[in-house]
């Protein structure tokens, strides 16, 4: 077999990139670099061709689920851009739906590498400014008022944890109506009180 061109090296790895963002989030870092390759359609060999370790790439699959535009909860903040308790709603709406819970590996890298990160303080260390800058990004997208949304945020986060874990059970979805209903009805209080100010 050939050698690879430095294009299709560089596509290769973005797609084990990409790839490994999304298994991680929905499966745990722990993957094994065999089922991430076979995933990709390379051979194992090739992982070692184009990264230092899986640390390496655990540290790349996080800054790219933090960079995607495609990264769940950005259509919905672009979707109403200049309107931001509109744009906040259906953030809300949107990262606590059924999909959200039910797509891991297409979701949002907040709660997609929270459990590995806690796990593991070696990768946790390697990564944390990414993961930092990653969660202040997404709760500034939620501030209201005096409030900057970290706890707006912690409350998706937990609920979304939590409704995963009792999938299949009515709690499951009763954990995300109680968390919307909740973030949605205090955001809009927050928004009529400053208005009356």
């Amino acid at each position: 077999m050939g050698r690879v061109s430095k294009a299709q090296a560089q596509e290769n790895r973005q797609h084990v990139v990409a790839t490994a963002s999304r298994m991680f989030r929905e499966k745990g870092a722990a993957v094994s670099i065999a089922d991430l390759m076979k995933a990709v359609g390379l051979t194992h060999g090739a992982f070692y061709k184009q990264f230092a370790s899986k640390e390496d790439l655990v540290d790349k699959a996080i800054a790219h689920a933090f960079e995607d535009p495609a990264a769940h909860s950005s259509a919905a903040h672009e979707e109403h851009a200049g309107e931001h308790e509109a744009a906040r709603q259906a953030l809300i709406e949107d990262y606590l739906s059924i999909w959200h819970r039910d797509h891991a590996g297409d979701g949002c890298p907040v709660s997609g590498f929270a459990a590995d990160l806690a796990r593991d303080p070696d990768q946790a260390a390697r990564s944390q400014q990414v993961y930092v800058n990653g969660v202040r990004n997404r709760a500034a997208r939620l501030a209201t008022g005096e409030d900057d949304g970290l706890v707006q945020l912690c409350t998706m986060v937990g609920a979304l944890v939590l409704a995963r874990a009792t999938r299949g059970n009515p709690l499951s979805e009763e954990l995300l109506q109680a968390a919307r209903t909740s973030l949605i009805e205090n955001g809009s209080r927050q928004s009529d009180t400053a208005v009356a100010q």
